[in-house]
């Protein structure tokens, strides 16, 4: 068993397994080194980072290579030096196992790598690839190690590399992980069954019971005559549906939740995710010390990069006419469709800008777009 990420496994976390007794015994990896299963099925370790030479009796031989405590890194290399430095000294040591493995190769002992990290360009179980300069390796640097087999965790998506040459047929894998614990994991889940021989190393995919997750996405809000077709189209029947969705601030009170929970009664667990989209507002500094509207409608243009003129017109009509007369002159065809807008702009404007209502019962919708006060 190999110390992973500390978050996950505080060191210390592993210990109990050493004391554990049965048909085999346990190995725990918390230290670089390098350890030898013998042909009585005891495990011998190495007092520094590898043996000087192959146990005599060895079944095989491990490069254990445990989670790097970066912080450790840093306070040697420095902060912003730290992700680089971990990458070249893994890729250092790793070639530094390569003569220990060739010689066990030589005496007919398979070789195996074990570590946790993420290798540069893996794929996560979202489908996104790890490329960066803060990951310890690269497929190059462990196959440097020229053991037949690397095993590796850390990524939660089953993937592998192969190369044939000098050293045989190696292999790199990520196993997974045994189950589907999110929403959006993607590949099968299982672990992997080794064959490790001196020069060739193979492994099969066990698959496990995992839960089946289903997403559906909707750009805008939820359509459920599609979310119907979805859902005849694929059996949700016990699986984990997550549905997903984009509206605007104003349309969120528009998505029926309820309607689409009973069109996913037959799955285990639903999980609406809505994605509200904010109003965006920009605002005028000193707008609110303005002594008249007018002037607050120019310096809104100005911050807004529109025209005031056509605005201080339809202003001007707004001051001077009721609701009741404007419209009139509306449904009469009186006025531009140009004209219009503005009217309708400068309506909407009104209120953010703390000018009263206007007489009547007429209401204007206002998304306000001026700061004041």
């Amino acid at each position: 068993m190999l110390q992973g990420t500390f978050t996950h496994e505080p060191p210390g976390t592993l210990a109990i397994f050493r004391l554990l007794r049965g048909r085999r015994a346990v190995h725990v990896a918390d230290r670089i080194e390098q350890v030898a299963l013998t042909a009585t099925g005891e495990w011998t370790s190495s007092t520094g980072w590898c043996f000087d030479d192959v146990p005599t009796g060895a079944r095989a031989l491990f490069c254990c290579v445990p989670t790097v405590n970066k912080a450790v890194v840093a306070a040697t290399a420095g902060a912003t030096e730290a992700a680089q430095a971990v990458g070249e000294h893994l890729a250092l040591l790793l070639r530094g196992y390569a003569p220990s493995n060739r010689a066990a190769r030589l005496n007919g002992v398979p070789t195996i790598g074990v570590s946790h990290g993420t290798v540069f360009g893996c794929i996560s179980e979202h489908g996104v690839p790890m490329a960066g300069f803060d990951h310890e390796f690269t497929t190059g640097a462990l196959f440097g190690a020229e053991a037949q087999a690397f095993m590796l965790g850390h990524i939660h998506r089953h993937q592998s590399w192969a190369v044939e040459g000098a050293a045989g047929r190696q292999c790199i894998a990520y196993p997974g992980s045994i189950g589907r614990f999110h929403y959006g994991e993607e590949g099968e889940k299982g672990f992997l069954l080794w064959e490790v021989d001196a020069d060739q190393a193979r492994f099969t995919l066990e698959p496990t019971p995992a839960r089946r997750t289903v997403d559906i996405v909707f750009e805008g809000k939820p359509d459920l005559d599609a979310l119907r077709t979805a859902v005849a189209q694929q059996d949700i029947t016990g699986a984990f549906v997550r549905v997903r969705w984009t509206v605007a601030d104003e349309d969120r009170h528009e998505v029926d939740r309820a309607a689409i929970d009973r069109l996913l009664a037959g799955a285990a667990e639903t999980k609406l995710e809505g994605r509200i989209v904010p109003v965006v507002r920009t605002r005028a500094a000193g707008i609110s010390q303005l002594a008249n509207l007018a002037d607050k409608v120019r310096a809104w243009a100005q911050v807004a990069e529109a025209r005031a003129e056509p605005l201080l017109e339809c202003l001007q009509t707004l001051s001077s006419q009721g609701p009741e007369t404007i419209a009139e002159r509306v449904l009469r065809g009186l006025d531009v469709p140009d004209r219009e807008a503005d009217i309708e702009r400068v309506a909407t404007l009104l209120p953010a800008m703390g000018r009263p209502r206007s007489r009547g019962r007429h209401r204007a919708r206002c998304h306000p777009v001026a700061g004041h006060g």
